[in-house]
């Protein structure tokens, strides 16, 4: 007896029109709440720092990802050569840059 009720239980839940729409419908919500909230401005973050990178000339003062402030010396395809003290190159990857500074930020060497 007691199987026979759950067998009912069971049918007359799957028979409901629009049940498995409304059960998927919290998930579909939190996507796109999450869409929004993170996973779209750290693509805009992303984007804003390609421009950035793609932007770099020799001559402008950075930062890097470490703190480094210094003058881009050479540019290459995937390293940056940084002028961060008199005499005093470092080579870094493009992607260490985080920021660039205005121009006369940085005193002159010497």
């Amino acid at each position: 007896m007691l199987i026979s009720s759950a067998y009912a239980q069971a049918a007359a839940g799957a028979g409901e029109p629009g049940g498995s729409l409304m059960s998927l419908l919290p998930i579909i919500l939190m996507f796109v709440v999450l869409w929004f909230l993170m996973i779209r401005p750290q693509q805009k973050k992303a984007k804003e720092h390609q421009a950035m990178l793609d932007a770099l000339g020799k001559g402008d003062e950075v930062v890097t990802g470490g703190g480094i402030a210094g003058r881009v010396t050479k540019i290459g395809e995937n390293y940056v050569t940084v002028d961060i003290a008199e005499g005093v190159e470092v080579q870094v990857q493009k992607p260490a840059i985080a920021l660039v500074l205005p121009k006369g930020t940085l005193k002159a060497n010497g």
